[in-house]
């Protein structure tokens, strides 16, 4: 049997300001508050994986996640890294819920995978590098003039779609996209992202006034619990519709599957648990018909490298949300994706994920060691 047994876990904080504090319908983000995970195998191997916590979606925070990551590290510690479904069951079943943390862990194991192979993640995985990958730009909530012009300088930039947060008042929201939409002409499609913040009559009156608009999709109109609501305004909207904070297991693509309750399913590491997950998520979605976006939280590209993987490896990912890293005011980390004109993203060819971090930031960060 190939043994790579894990000799000891690290585990970092990484704190990182935002540019400008980022406001959604949910709350204000002023900087991404994350978790970075090493788990080293015998003969001087280790694998890299990043949690970031969003407390207003996961219910996890930097510090819950810190705290969990030390009894998941002393779970493993010792046994077979090569044994990825055995350790990522063993985890699921000794932690109920936190995902974003258990996806740290995931994404650490993968790239460790990938290393001990000398392949990168996204051929590991059975993907091809010749698929071109482009992402979006987010505007955060304002004034529809902030807004607009936020939006002005993102096509300026030559990204190919801007994504729109909102989820106040109709009325309010209506007038951001509008702005929106004279700033920049109609060609430039928008994505719209309400994260929970309408109720069935208010989803409704915003999408069919934008009937026509060039709107791609709109995320999340409604409350993660109201499936019923959800299938009702999927039913009557002109806008399609993506589930993405009612979506955190397979077990719920099914269910949203099942109600017909969107056209596509928006998929993020940290609400899934990780790659091992996400995987799953994509094969319910194949078997209904229903294409994916891999989306992000606050990641640095670290993060965002291995969702770039999981694009290569999965046709069914049609859209990718891969923006977050462009929001922070600094870049900790060491090779990993790159961004190009165009909103392109290029992924590393190096065996496993192809990024770590800087050691001049894990040397000022806080750490445990298991």
């Amino acid at each position: 049997m190939a043994q790579l047994l894990i000799s000891h876990i690290e585990i970092f904080k990484l704190d990182l300001p935002l540019k400008q504090p980022f406001v959604i319908a949910l709350g204000t983000v002023s900087a991404a508050n994350n978790l970075f995970v090493r788990i080293h195998a015998q003969g001087g191997l280790y694998g890299v994986g990043e949690a970031s916590p969003f407390v207003m979606v996961v219910g996890e925070t930097q510090a819950s996640g810190f705290a969990l990551a030390q009894d998941i590290a002393r779970l493993w510690k010792g046994k077979n890294a090569l044994e990825i479904a055995q350790r990522l069951a063993e985890m699921d079943r000794f932690v109920a819920g936190a995902p974003t943390t258990r996806s740290a862990f995931d994404m650490a194991l993968h790239d460790l995978l990938g290393k001990h192979a000398g392949l990168p993640l996204y051929a590991l995985l059975g993907g091809q590098a010749s698929r071109p990958i482009t992402t979006d730009m987010t505007v955060g909530i304002g004034t529809p003039a902030h807004m607009a012009a936020q939006a002005l300088v993102f096509q300026q930039a030559g990204f190919p779609a801007v994504k729109v947060k909102l989820g106040t008042q109709p009325a309010a929201d209506l007038a951001r996209v509008r702005a929106i939409r004279e700033a920049v002409g109609p060609e430039l499609p928008l994505r719209l992202d309400a994260n929970q913040g309408w109720d069935v009559p208010a989803a409704l009156e915003v999408l069919r006034a934008l009937a026509g608009q060039n709107i791609q999709y709109c995320e999340q109109p409604l409350p993660r619990w109201d499936l019923p609501g959800l299938a009702h305004v999927r039913a009557h909207s002109p806008v399609p519709l993506m589930a993405d904070e009612a979506l955190f297991t397979h077990h719920d693509a099914y269910q949203l599957a099942r109600a017909g309750a969107c056209d596509y399913f928006n998929i993020k590491l940290s609400k899934c648990g990780g790659l091992a997950h996400a995987l799953k998520i994509t094969a319910v979605g194949e078997a209904a018909g229903i294409a994916s976006q891999i989306g992000c939280m606050s990641e640095t590209r670290l993060g965002l490298t291995a969702f770039a993987h999981l694009v290569l490896a999965r046709p069914n990912i049609r859209f990718a949300d891969l923006d977050s890293a462009l929001m922070h005011a600094e870049d900790p980390v060491v090779g990993g994706l790159t961004y190009g004109p165009g909103g392109t993203v290029q992924v590393p060819e190096a065996p496993g994920l192809g990024a770590d971090l800087a050691e001049a930031w894990l040397a000022k960060a806080e750490r445990a060691v298991i």
